[in-house]
């Protein structure tokens, strides 16, 4: 071996052991239509609140889809409830016309999903500091399950700490896209356009 490929070599074997440490935190894993497009991994240097965040990056310009770091369970103390996942978000270089990021939370009954919200009308672009957002879902009290996450879509990075899982005031309004009435009027509004 030359002594000019020692330092690349030094170099290759570095990101490779990064690349072995860049992984979810435990309990969490890669989806999503392009989930190896997408890097997901703890990142102590991103501290909020004290406690470390978990960074999510594009590892290219433009990926032609998204990631998400997510997981699912049961959810049976939370049959028939109404619940909120919130968690602190900062972003960075969500730029393009397809790019953002959100939180979001599916609750399944069997194959079908009856509720869902992942921010998407309300959507992380852009650079932002640390800001709090949420998804709030009513449970169906015959629901199988419920998958959450963070997504990121095409390009840029978000990080996410300080996450909470939580049942709420059924008062609490929902996000749900799903849902029948859950964002729209009573009746129609301004048929005069007026200010």
């Amino acid at each position: 071996m030359t002594k000019s490929t020692i330092p690349i070599g030094i170099a290759i074997l570095a990101f490779c052991v990064s690349s072995l440490d860049a992984k979810p935190p435990t309990g969490w894993f890669m989806a999503g239509s392009k989930p190896a497009d997408y890097d997901a991994s703890t990142d102590p240097q991103a501290a909020y609140m004290g406690r470390p965040s978990v960074h999510i990056k594009s590892l290219k310009p433009a990926t032609g889809g998204f990631g998400t770091m997510m997981q699912c369970f049961k959810g049976e103390e939370y049959l028939g409830k109404r619940i909120r996942f919130n968690a602190y978000v900062k972003s960075v270089g969500i730029d393009g016309s397809e790019s953002w990021a959100g939180l979001w939370v599916r609750v399944d009954k069997g194959t079908k999903s009856v509720a869902f919200d992942n921010m998407q009308n309300r959507s992380v672009k852009g650079t932002s500091d640390w800001r709090n957002y949420e998804v709030v879902l009513d449970v169906p009290a015959d629901a199988t399950g419920v998958c959450f996450g963070i997504l990121l879509s095409e390009s840029g990075s978000v990080w996410i700490n300080g996450a909470k899982f939580e049942v709420v005031n059924p008062n609490t309004p929902v996000t749900d896209l799903n849902a029948a009435g859950a964002t729209l009027p009573e009746a129609p509004r301004n048929l005069g356009f007026e200010k």
